[in-house]
């Protein structure tokens, strides 16, 4: 064994060690709260979900385009190539373009892995489907290889790294690190709290308590009166109930108010969207301030920046490396097209446009492009402002007569 193989990102030891095997990078301290979590009971709580979805329909309703870039650096769409229309069409014999982005940045959102078993005819990829995380095991071998067991109801089946496309969030180089595993304690809180609201609901919001009768009752007679005084606590029938003969009833109980249970689920809410990376107000979140309207678009270019970007360079990097072939890497580029997600309003944009045009950056015909109009039959030229005059002019004009008159025009 090298020396580097074991050595640990963070330290000699903990969950994310590198060392020949099966990697396994979960929070070595274990669950701290009596609840169990699971994928199924963590997809429950409505933030969880929430978050996961997000990403997942994002990322999977942006387009993906492939561009050749020429000698010169200029880049054209390359819609001929095999895997723009892979990828774009039916990836695989189950889904669509959108279902199968969807199920693959679901897993990598939620389990900090995706994986995709690669199918090809000779050296032409035909097929990519993507595989369940909890089934897959990334194991290293002592070569330095990376075999992946997947484990499914005929057995356990060994996929040579060649045969599958591995997205991993940040990790061990090998594996990434799960947002479910390290997010187990603050979602078991939530889960804990969801269980307390969903007992008394089903308890019709009653407290427990102490029904206190002044005089010694024989074994029967406590039974008896347990019997018929137990709908004080329990149940969610609201019926008058008469205390006779000095009985008094008194609940022992917290209520929701007491315990700061409305609190506590809000909290819990803004913290395990921490863990993926979403601002709480795009879930739906607005308990602390009202943010909807202009300022929305700013929350969603951070959370493009910060937040949804980086999954879209990972994806990017990693159909580079693994999908395209060694000798397309330098002329073949694909990108994620994120103009829509960031689109602005219309006079936004249409300014946009006029810098642009008068700048000479576009031309006419692609902004008419952006906006799905048809081109026009002189908007495909660009366009230059010709009141710019050289600093030393001093606003005195370049000393030429540029009128229509002189120039023919």
């Amino acid at each position: 064994m090298a020396f580097w193989d074991s050595w640990s990102f963070f330290g000699w030891g903990g969950s994310a060690r590198r060392l020949p095997g099966k990697q396994n990078i979960v929070p070595s301290s274990g669950l701290l709260t009596s609840r169990s979590v699971t994928d199924e009971t963590a997809m429950q709580l409505s933030v969880v979900f929430a978050c996961v979805r997000l990403i997942a329909e994002t990322v999977a309703g942006l387009p993906l385009n492939f561009y050749r870039v020429g000698k010169d650096g200029r880049k054209v769409l390359a819609n001929d190539h095999p895997l723009y229309r892979l990828l774009n069409w039916k990836p695989n014999r189950y889904q669509t373009r959108v279902e199968f982005w969807e199920t693959l940045v679901w897993q990598l959102a939620f389990r900090g892995n995706g994986y995709c078993q690669i199918d090809r005819n000779g050296k032409q990829i035909v097929s990519l489907l993507p595989l369940m995380t909890a089934q897959v095991v990334p194991v290293l071998q002592k070569d330095g290889s990376v075999i992946y067991q997947y484990g499914n109801d005929a057995g356990v089946a060994v996929l040579a790294e060649e045969n599958v496309w591995h997205l991993k969030l940040f990790g061990n180089g090998i594996k990434g690190m799960s947002p479910l595993d390290n997010a187990r304690n603050s979602i078991g809180v939530a889960i804990s709290a969801e269980d307390r609201v969903n007992k008394q609901a089903n308890n019709g919001f009653k407290p427990t308590g102490v029904l206190a009768i002044d005089k010694i009752l024989k074994k029967e007679q406590r039974d008896a009166i347990r019997k018929n005084f137990s709908d004080l606590a329990d149940g969610g029938d609201d019926v008058l109930r008469i205390l006779e003969a000095g009985m008094t009833y008194t609940p022992i109980s917290m209520n929701p108010r007491d315990v700061q249970l409305l609190e506590t689920r809000k909290f819990q809410t803004e913290d395990i969207a921490r863990f993926f990376g979403v601002p709480s107000v795009l879930i739906n979140d607005t308990s602390g301030s009202t943010v909807w309207g202009s300022g929305i678009s700013e929350i969603i270019r951070g959370w493009y920046k910060l937040g949804l970007r980086p999954y879209l360079e990972r994806i990017e990097c990693a159909l580079a490396v693994k999908l395209l072939d060694i000798s397309e890497r330098d002329t073949i580029v694909p990108e994620f097209d994120f103009d829509m997600l960031l689109r602005g309003a219309e006079k936004e944009r249409y300014e946009g446009y006029q810098v642009a045009i008068r700048s000479g950056v576009m031309t006419p015909n692609e902004a008419r492009k952006y906006e799905g109009l048809s081109p026009d039959k002189d908007g495909g030229k660009l366009f230059i402002d010709r009141q710019l005059v050289f600093l030393e002019n001093g606003g005195q004009g370049d000393g030429k007569d540029n009128s229509p008159a002189v120039t023919g025009r």
